[in-house]
């Protein structure tokens, strides 16, 4: 699977690092840790992100095996 973040060229790069967290399944406490912020802070940045109306996508090769067959093709 593959994360496309669409509307991430109006985010700042700290909003993008949380982002990218957040959307990974990070939680407010762990995306604090890593980036070396507090909770708060955190907030704020996935709150401005969210104001600046970015998207989070999440692509899905073909091939998992969803649709029993070796291409998984659907008609």
């Amino acid at each position: 699977m593959q994360l496309e973040i669409r509307g991430a060229e109006r985010l700042s790069f700290r909003e993008k690092q949380a982002v990218v967290l957040k959307e990974t399944g990070h939680s407010n406490e762990e995306i604090a840790r890593q980036l070396g912020v507090n909770s708060a802070t955190v907030a704020t940045l996935l709150s401005r992100a969210r104001s600046k109306g970015y998207q989070a996508v999440i692509i899905i090769p073909t091939n998992l095996g969803l649709f029993g067959g070796d291409g998984d093709e659907v008609s």
